[in-house]
């Protein structure tokens, strides 16, 4: 696990491998050994970088509005082999996404909330109520970005300090409805191959879904690439028909967990916000 997490060769790792973690691994030494450079040569790989990023998620929009066309024709033969077998399997996976994206939201953030922060989950959760049903609606962390940053500001009385720091890089790092959401796809992948998992396999999913959320994209179905390379790596075959199979039903799951990870995102805003004594919203 250690050895694949430095490649001897970036390069082949990123074109003919994957190997996700050491595209990570090697992401993180590039952009501290950027820090290292001079103010001007810094922000000019910077920017372009960005701008890499910004074209990359265009062609990735363009393609997924013909995605419907290409599901379509691909779930097929796919239909024709299985037949309703495969309804009753999705949707069993479908309901144990859902019930884990609840309990993470409902349960459990509003206990470290209550517990680190002091803070009401009700009056939080009520505060942050625009920028759930925008994040629902959108399946885009970074699209749902502005008015995160608005109610967090406005409605839970975070300072623009601290939330300008704090949900930029949760929108990028704290992915956790999408870890979560990665966990579960591989394994029920694994379980419609008939592959058995020991708990060291499920352990190493784990790891890599939190690792490779952490690069994921903001935008719409952007977490299926990466559930693709850890099915992958993690050798279950059939990767490919396996993450058509998930992108049918895919849409509602995005944008629940998409609602998640910006719900995430603000109870880290607050109780960071607490920690520094500021005025936020508490229990009365």
């Amino acid at each position: 696990f250690f050895l694949r997490m430095v490649p001897p060769n970036i390069f082949e790792a990123a074109t003919q491998n994957g190997q996700m973690l050491g595209l990570i691994f090697f992401s993180l030494c590039f952009a501290l050994a950027m820090t290292r450079l001079e103010k001007e040569k810094m922000t000019t790989l910077r920017d372009v970088f960005i701008s890499f990023n910004d074209v990359m998620i265009v062609m990735t929009n363009y393609i997924m509005k013909l995605a419907p066309i290409g599901v379509f024709g691909l779930l097929v033969p796919v239909m024709v082999q299985t037949g309703g077998d495969l309804f009753a399997a999705l949707a069993k996976y479908f309901v144990t996404v859902l019930l884990a994206l609840g309990l993470h939201m409902f349960v459990v953030m509003p206990i470290l909330i209550r517990v680190l922060g002091g803070i009401n989950p009700l009056v939080h959760f009520r505060a942050m109520r625009t920028a759930l049903m925008t994040a629902f609606s959108t399946a885009s962390s970074s699209a749902t970005l502005p008015v995160t940053m608005r109610c967090i500001q406005e409605k839970a009385g975070v300072s623009k300090g601290t939330a300008s720091f704090t949900l930029p890089l949760g929108a990028t790092v704290n992915m956790d409805g999408t870890a979560l959401y990665e966990c579960v796809a591989v394994i029920f992948v694994a379980q419609v191959m008939g592959i058995e998992m020991t708990f060291a396999a499920q352990f190493m999913v784990v790891a890599a879904a939190l690792l490779t959320s952490v690069g994921v994209a903001g935008i719409p179905s952007a977490s299926l690439v990466a559930i693709f390379v850890i099915l992958k790596n993690s050798g279950i075959p059939g990767a490919e028909t396996a993450v058509v199979a998930l992108l049918s039903v895919d849409r509602l799951l995005d944008m629940s967990r998409t609602a998640v990870n910006v719900w995430g995102d603000s109870c880290a805003a607050v109780v960071v916000a607490k920690s520094e004594g500021e005025p936020v919203i508490v229990s009365k």
